[in-house]
Protein backbone atom coordinates (compact mmCIF):
# COMPACT_ATOMS: atom_id res chain seq x y z
CA UNK A 1 0.00 0.00 0.00
CA UNK A 2 1.35 3.41 -1.02
CA UNK A 3 2.15 5.85 1.76
CA UNK A 4 -0.45 8.62 2.02
CA UNK A 5 2.32 11.24 2.26
CA UNK A 6 3.61 10.36 -1.21
CA UNK A 7 0.13 10.31 -2.69
CA UNK A 8 -0.88 13.67 -1.21
CA UNK A 9 2.32 15.54 -2.07
CA UNK A 10 2.33 14.11 -5.59
CA UNK A 11 -1.27 15.25 -6.14
CA UNK A 12 -0.49 18.73 -4.81
CA UNK A 13 2.57 19.02 -7.05
CA UNK A 14 0.52 18.02 -10.08
CA UNK A 15 -2.00 20.70 -9.17
CA UNK A 16 0.70 23.32 -8.61
CA UNK A 17 -0.51 23.77 -5.02
CA UNK A 18 1.41 24.46 -1.82
CA UNK A 19 0.91 21.90 0.96
CA UNK A 20 -0.51 23.37 4.15
CA UNK A 21 0.33 21.27 7.21
CA UNK A 22 -1.24 22.30 10.53
CA UNK A 23 0.30 21.11 13.80
CA UNK A 24 -1.69 20.39 16.95
CA UNK A 25 -0.61 18.84 20.25
CA UNK A 26 -2.37 15.61 21.22
CA UNK A 27 -4.15 16.22 24.51
CA UNK A 28 -4.38 20.01 24.23
CA UNK A 29 -6.57 21.47 25.55
CA UNK A 30 -7.79 17.94 26.29
CA UNK A 31 -7.70 14.67 24.37
CA UNK A 32 -11.27 14.78 23.05
CA UNK A 33 -10.94 18.38 21.88
CA UNK A 34 -7.60 17.69 20.21
CA UNK A 35 -9.34 15.04 18.08
CA UNK A 36 -11.98 17.58 17.10
CA UNK A 37 -9.28 20.13 16.32
CA UNK A 38 -7.56 17.60 14.08
CA UNK A 39 -10.71 17.00 12.06
CA UNK A 40 -11.52 20.72 11.89
CA UNK A 41 -8.14 21.89 10.58
CA UNK A 42 -8.10 19.18 7.91
CA UNK A 43 -11.66 20.01 6.91
CA UNK A 44 -10.72 23.71 6.74
CA UNK A 45 -7.97 23.13 4.18
CA UNK A 46 -5.08 21.34 5.86
CA UNK A 47 -3.50 18.82 3.49
CA UNK A 48 -1.62 16.78 6.09
CA UNK A 49 -1.54 16.93 9.87
CA UNK A 50 1.31 16.91 12.35
CA UNK A 51 0.32 15.55 15.74
CA UNK A 52 2.64 16.61 18.54
CA UNK A 53 3.31 13.81 21.02
CA UNK A 54 3.56 15.47 24.46
CA UNK A 55 6.94 15.40 26.19
CA UNK A 56 8.27 17.05 29.34
CA UNK A 57 11.43 18.44 27.70
CA UNK A 58 10.58 19.58 24.16
CA UNK A 59 13.98 21.10 23.42
CA UNK A 60 13.17 22.22 19.86
CA UNK A 61 9.99 24.00 20.89
CA UNK A 62 9.26 27.49 22.09
CA UNK A 63 6.84 28.73 24.77
CA UNK A 64 3.59 27.91 22.99
CA UNK A 65 4.26 24.24 22.27
CA UNK A 66 5.97 23.87 25.65
CA UNK A 67 2.75 25.11 27.22
CA UNK A 68 0.55 22.80 25.17
CA UNK A 69 2.76 19.80 25.99
CA UNK A 70 2.58 20.63 29.70
CA UNK A 71 -1.20 20.94 29.55
CA UNK A 72 -1.46 17.66 27.63
CA UNK A 73 0.77 15.84 30.11
CA UNK A 74 -1.49 17.11 32.90
CA UNK A 75 -4.32 15.37 31.04
CA UNK A 76 -2.31 12.14 31.04
CA UNK A 77 -1.61 12.21 27.29
CA UNK A 78 1.29 10.05 26.11
CA UNK A 79 2.42 7.87 23.19
CA UNK A 80 -0.42 5.41 23.69
CA UNK A 81 -2.93 8.28 23.74
CA UNK A 82 -1.45 9.64 20.52
CA UNK A 83 -1.74 6.28 18.77
CA UNK A 84 -5.36 6.03 19.93
CA UNK A 85 -6.06 9.49 18.50
CA UNK A 86 -4.73 8.35 15.12
CA UNK A 87 -6.92 5.24 15.31
CA UNK A 88 -9.97 7.32 16.19
CA UNK A 89 -9.34 9.76 13.35
CA UNK A 90 -9.08 6.92 10.86
CA UNK A 91 -12.26 5.38 12.24
CA UNK A 92 -13.96 8.75 11.78
CA UNK A 93 -13.05 8.71 8.08
CA UNK A 94 -9.93 10.91 8.06
CA UNK A 95 -7.87 9.92 5.00
CA UNK A 96 -5.24 12.70 5.08
CA UNK A 97 -1.63 11.85 5.96
CA UNK A 98 -1.00 11.85 9.72
CA UNK A 99 2.51 12.48 11.05
CA UNK A 100 3.82 12.39 14.60
CA UNK A 101 6.25 15.05 15.81
CA UNK A 102 7.86 13.89 19.03
CA UNK A 103 11.03 13.31 20.98
CA UNK A 104 12.94 10.07 21.12
CA UNK A 105 12.69 9.15 24.82
CA UNK A 106 8.93 8.39 24.94
CA UNK A 107 9.23 6.16 21.86
CA UNK A 108 12.19 4.34 23.39
CA UNK A 109 10.20 3.83 26.57
CA UNK A 110 7.27 2.46 24.56
CA UNK A 111 9.61 0.25 22.51
CA UNK A 112 10.48 1.19 18.93
CA UNK A 113 9.38 -2.08 17.31
CA UNK A 114 6.15 -2.15 19.34
CA UNK A 115 5.54 1.51 18.57
CA UNK A 116 6.07 1.03 14.83
CA UNK A 117 3.66 -1.90 14.78
CA UNK A 118 0.95 -0.24 16.85
CA UNK A 119 1.21 3.13 15.11
CA UNK A 120 1.11 1.53 11.68
CA UNK A 121 -1.96 -0.52 12.57
CA UNK A 122 -3.63 2.67 13.82
CA UNK A 123 -2.93 4.47 10.53
CA UNK A 124 0.17 6.64 11.08
CA UNK A 125 2.11 7.61 7.95
CA UNK A 126 5.25 9.34 9.22
CA UNK A 127 7.19 10.57 12.21
CA UNK A 128 9.58 13.46 12.91
CA UNK A 129 11.99 13.06 15.84
CA UNK A 130 13.88 16.35 16.32
CA UNK A 131 16.45 14.97 18.77
CA UNK A 132 17.40 11.90 16.70
CA UNK A 133 20.63 12.64 14.77
CA UNK A 134 20.86 11.03 11.33
CA UNK A 135 24.06 9.28 12.46
CA UNK A 136 22.02 7.32 15.01
CA UNK A 137 18.82 6.87 13.03
CA UNK A 138 19.43 3.56 11.24
CA UNK A 139 17.91 1.10 13.77
CA UNK A 140 14.83 3.30 14.17
CA UNK A 141 14.58 3.82 10.43
CA UNK A 142 14.66 0.07 9.87
CA UNK A 143 11.91 -0.67 12.41
CA UNK A 144 9.66 2.12 11.17
CA UNK A 145 10.05 1.33 7.48
CA UNK A 146 9.33 -2.34 8.17
CA UNK A 147 5.86 -1.16 9.16
CA UNK A 148 5.45 1.44 6.40
CA UNK A 149 6.11 4.55 8.51
CA UNK A 150 8.42 7.21 7.09
CA UNK A 151 11.08 8.79 9.32
CA UNK A 152 11.13 12.42 8.18
CA UNK A 153 14.49 14.21 8.60
CA UNK A 154 14.86 17.74 9.95
CA UNK A 155 17.39 20.13 8.45
CA UNK A 156 18.20 23.62 9.69
CA UNK A 157 20.08 26.73 8.51
CA UNK A 158 23.09 25.44 10.47
CA UNK A 159 23.13 22.08 8.64
CA UNK A 160 26.37 21.48 6.77
CA UNK A 161 26.52 20.13 3.23
CA UNK A 162 27.62 16.78 4.70
CA UNK A 163 24.69 16.69 7.11
CA UNK A 164 22.26 17.58 4.34
CA UNK A 165 23.60 14.77 2.17
CA UNK A 166 23.45 12.30 5.05
CA UNK A 167 19.90 13.23 6.02
CA UNK A 168 18.68 13.00 2.43
CA UNK A 169 20.36 9.66 1.73
CA UNK A 170 17.65 7.44 3.24
CA UNK A 171 14.84 10.00 3.49
CA UNK A 172 11.31 9.25 2.34
CA UNK A 173 8.15 11.33 2.19
CA UNK A 174 9.61 14.81 2.45
CA UNK A 175 12.36 16.86 4.04
CA UNK A 176 11.36 19.12 6.95
CA UNK A 177 13.27 22.36 6.57
CA UNK A 178 13.56 24.48 9.74
CA UNK A 179 13.25 28.10 8.68
CA UNK A 180 15.35 29.64 11.43
CA UNK A 181 18.03 29.04 14.03
CA UNK A 182 16.07 28.62 17.23
CA UNK A 183 12.93 27.03 18.59
CA UNK A 184 9.38 26.84 17.29
CA UNK A 185 7.17 29.89 17.70
CA UNK A 186 5.09 32.34 15.69
CA UNK A 187 7.16 35.08 14.01
CA UNK A 188 6.25 38.26 12.18
CA UNK A 189 8.62 37.49 9.31
CA UNK A 190 10.23 34.38 7.89
CA UNK A 191 13.98 33.97 7.57
CA UNK A 192 15.40 35.59 4.46
CA UNK A 193 17.93 32.83 3.82
CA UNK A 194 15.55 29.91 3.90
CA UNK A 195 15.32 29.64 0.11
CA UNK A 196 19.09 29.03 -0.02
CA UNK A 197 18.73 26.10 2.36
CA UNK A 198 15.84 24.69 0.32
CA UNK A 199 17.94 24.96 -2.84
CA UNK A 200 20.85 23.17 -1.11
CA UNK A 201 18.49 20.37 -0.08
CA UNK A 202 17.09 20.11 -3.61
CA UNK A 203 20.64 19.50 -4.80
CA UNK A 204 20.66 16.27 -2.77
CA UNK A 205 17.14 14.88 -3.22
CA UNK A 206 14.05 14.97 -5.42
CA UNK A 207 11.79 14.67 -2.38
CA UNK A 208 9.41 17.53 -1.58
CA UNK A 209 10.70 20.12 0.90
CA UNK A 210 8.38 21.56 3.54
CA UNK A 211 9.22 24.58 5.68
CA UNK A 212 8.27 25.03 9.32
CA UNK A 213 9.13 26.99 12.50
CA UNK A 214 7.96 30.59 12.62
CA UNK A 215 5.22 30.29 9.98
CA UNK A 216 2.15 32.17 11.17
CA UNK A 217 0.46 34.14 8.37
CA UNK A 218 -1.09 33.60 4.95
CA UNK A 219 1.69 35.77 3.51
CA UNK A 220 4.28 33.39 4.98
CA UNK A 221 2.60 30.41 3.34
CA UNK A 222 2.41 32.24 0.00
CA UNK A 223 6.08 33.26 0.18
CA UNK A 224 7.22 29.74 1.10
CA UNK A 225 5.15 28.35 -1.76
CA UNK A 226 7.34 30.26 -4.21
CA UNK A 227 10.39 28.10 -3.46
CA UNK A 228 9.25 25.11 -1.38
CA UNK A 229 6.51 22.48 -1.56
CA UNK A 230 4.66 23.28 1.64
CA UNK A 231 4.46 25.06 4.97
CA UNK A 232 3.92 23.75 8.50
CA UNK A 233 2.02 25.98 10.93
CA UNK A 234 2.02 25.13 14.63
CA UNK A 235 2.50 27.76 17.33
CA UNK A 236 0.34 30.43 15.69
CA UNK A 237 -2.52 27.95 15.31
CA UNK A 238 -2.18 26.78 18.91
CA UNK A 239 -2.13 30.39 20.09
CA UNK A 240 -5.42 30.93 18.30
CA UNK A 241 -6.85 27.89 20.06
CA UNK A 242 -5.53 28.98 23.46
CA UNK A 243 -6.81 32.54 23.06
CA UNK A 244 -10.31 31.51 21.97
CA UNK A 245 -13.32 31.91 24.29
CA UNK A 246 -14.45 28.81 26.20
CA UNK A 247 -16.12 26.30 23.92
CA UNK A 248 -14.96 28.02 20.73
CA UNK A 249 -11.50 26.51 20.26
CA UNK A 250 -12.50 24.20 17.39
CA UNK A 251 -14.13 26.99 15.41
CA UNK A 252 -11.15 29.26 16.14
CA UNK A 253 -8.81 26.63 14.67
CA UNK A 254 -11.05 26.16 11.64
CA UNK A 255 -11.16 29.91 10.99
CA UNK A 256 -7.39 30.23 11.40
CA UNK A 257 -6.65 27.54 8.81
CA UNK A 258 -9.23 28.96 6.40
CA UNK A 259 -7.46 32.31 6.68
CA UNK A 260 -4.11 30.68 5.92
CA UNK A 261 -5.71 29.05 2.88
CA UNK A 262 -7.38 32.27 1.77
CA UNK A 263 -10.80 30.63 1.81
CA UNK A 264 -12.26 32.73 4.62
CA UNK A 265 -13.87 35.32 2.38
Amino acid sequence: MANRIDEKLSALKSAGATALVPFITVGFPDVETSEELAKAVLDAGGDMLELGVPFSDPVADGPTIQMTSFRALEQGANVRTSINVVRNLRSAGVSSPLIFMGYLNPFLHYGIERFARDASEAGLDGIIIPDLPPEEAEPYLTALERHGIYLIPLLAPTSTAERIAQACKHAKGFIYCVSLTGVTGARQTTSGGISDLVNAIRGQTDLPVLVGFGVSKREHVETIGQFADGAVVGSALLNAVNDSPPGESVEAARAFVKNLRGTDQ
